[in-house]
């Protein structure tokens, strides 16, 4: 396959995955919902870290495209300041992590070299940085309503997604490594 048709397969799959995973947590975590677009448990969190980790600039220009979809159709329609600074949030916090994973961990696409305990430490640092400017933006537009109260439910979310969406996709990938070795 050409180069360029496998990162627009890339970026299409990533808008795919993201969208499916919002509806998911839509239909399984509604209940666990803070806020409008903060639950407890919020499984795209885990594919926007995935997305980046596995597929890097092309996951992030995936996550930038689905984002402002949601954004602009779903979560503020009426809101387009908000939704385009979404976006670029909910796309920025992954791909910093993305690109520390690579200088600390020389991270591989295949993430065979991500031990458990990187994950979780990747999984932490997304947690924070995500909340972190999402709630500094909002701050700077003077909406400091249940900030510390936000912050904490984001985190939560963004780490109990992240590593469910980690974890499941690394244990995949390890028996799939497995299954071929044996063939």
């Amino acid at each position: 396959m050409d180069n360029w048709r496998l990162r627009l397969a890339s970026i299409i799959g990533t808008v795919v995955v993201f969208a499916l995973s919002l509806w998911i947590n839509q239909e399984v975590f509604m209940h666990s919902e803070f806020v409008r677009g903060v639950n407890w448990i919020y499984l795209p969190s885990g594919v926007r870290l995935l997305a980046t980790l596995l597929l890097g600039a092309d996951g992030a220009l995936g996550l930038l495209v689905a984002s402002w979809l949601v954004d602009f159709l779903y979560f503020f329609p009426h809101d387009p300041m908000r939704s385009v600074a979404g976006g670029i949030i909910a796309t920025v916090a992954p791909y910093v992590v993305y690109r520390i994973a690579r200088e600390q961990y020389g991270l591989r696409a295949s993430l065979t070299n991500l031990t458990p305990k990187r994950l979780l430490v990747l999984a932490l640092a997304f947690s924070v940085a995500n909340p972190l400017l999402t709630n500094i933006w909002l701050a700077l537009n003077g909406n400091t309503t249940n900030i510390g109260e936000r912050f904490f439910a984001m985190f939560v979310g963004d780490l109990s997604g992240a590593l469910i969406v980690l974890y499941a996709m690394k244990a995949l990938i390890s028996i799939v490594s497995k299954a071929t070795r044996c063939m």
